[in-house]
């Protein structure tokens, strides 16, 4: 068990930085931050250069960053150089939600969060914001697979606002739209009544609320937790002269899906398939743009952080 000192709100057996807990004992704004991001999302060394950019994109909001994993078998809120550069080092890391959590703890097994995982241990530390890419939501053949990320159902008990592109691209984004609305999980475009699609600005759905400014959807989160537990989803598209090319989007996202099917891949796995061959097909462009649009979200919840923090004084 690490000697790192700990948040008074937080449960026993979860670790916070130093910097993580000075932050929460003075009620200064923090952003929880996942890890399956740099462990299986981006290709090394990639992975490693983008993990310092967010960080400092949250920094650039306002906030203070707390990039969370499990290592051997303690989670740990707020991640030191060391630490992350453990996390994008490992090929063997294991991939975690809500569900492993207690395998890894019991086992004293080291992986990289997913947003179930994160949003869950960030409410646990006390932590009201989080930043991610995509989320994960229904799968495309659903209907004979049952193929639904575990994404919702946490989010749907987590107190948090939640910024992202959307869901990822290779989701069925309507029927994980009306997933969101059946468990209750509020969604608002920021400065859009668009629907993100992760890569693309415009993923074909439309939302019926947006927000205006950090201030509002700090509001809308204050308000939410008032009313009872779960999330707020800020969707943040990224502008139109920076998404992937939408034809390009298309093209390459139909034959990541053949490939994934072709190779029998099934579950957790898909993901991390996909976006690996996304990233070969388009020679690199997911890649960037998968880059950009984290770092916007990152700092867009430093600024919600900071917001939220300011109405609490």
């Amino acid at each position: 068990m690490s000697a790192e000192p700990r948040h008074a709100a937080a449960p026993a057996d979860l670790t916070l930085s130093p910097e993580v807990a000075e932050a929460l004992d003075a009620g200064a704004p923090v952003v929880a931050l996942e890890s399956t991001l740099l462990a299986h999302g981006l290709p090394r060394p990639d992975n490693r250069a983008a993990a310092d950019e967010v960080e400092a994109a949250v920094r650039a909001g306002g906030a203070v960053p707390a990039t969370i994993a499990v290592l051997d078998g303690v989670p740990h809120v707020g991640l030191t150089p060391a630490q992350v550069d453990r996390v994008c080092e490992d090929p063997d890391l294991a991939k975690l939600g809500v569900r492993d959590l207690p395998v890894a703890s019991a086992l004293r097994l080291s992986g990289a969060t997913t947003v179930s995982s994160t949003a869950l241990l960030a409410a646990a530390a006390g932590i009201g914001v989080f930043a991610t890419g995509g989320l994960g939501g229904v799968h495309r053949q659903s209907a004979e697979t049952f193929d639904e990320s575990a994404d919702l159902t946490a989010l749907s008990r987590t107190s948090l606002a939640v910024v992202c592109a959307g869901v990822k691209s290779i989701l069925d984004v309507p029927a994980t739209l009306e997933r969101m609305e059946s468990l209750s999980i509020t969604v608002v475009g920021y400065r859009t009544t668009t629907f993100p699609g992760f890569y693309v600005a415009d993923s074909g759905s439309s939302l019926d609320w947006s927000v205006d400014s950090p201030e509002q959807a700090a509001a809308v989160l204050a308000a939410r937790r008032d009313l009872t537990p779960g999330a707020v989803v800020v969707a943040n598209p990224l502008p139109a002269d920076e998404q992937l090319d939408p034809d390009l989007h298309d093209r390459v996202i139909a034959g990541a899906l053949a490939a994934a099917e072709d190779a029998g891949v099934r579950g957790k796995a898909v993901t991390p398939f996909v976006l690996d061959h996304l990233h070969r097909a388009s020679e690199g462009a997911t890649l960037a743009v998968n880059v950009r649009l984290v770092l916007r979200n990152a700092e867009l919840a430093g600024r919600i952080a900071a917001a939220l923090a300011g109405a609490a004084r």
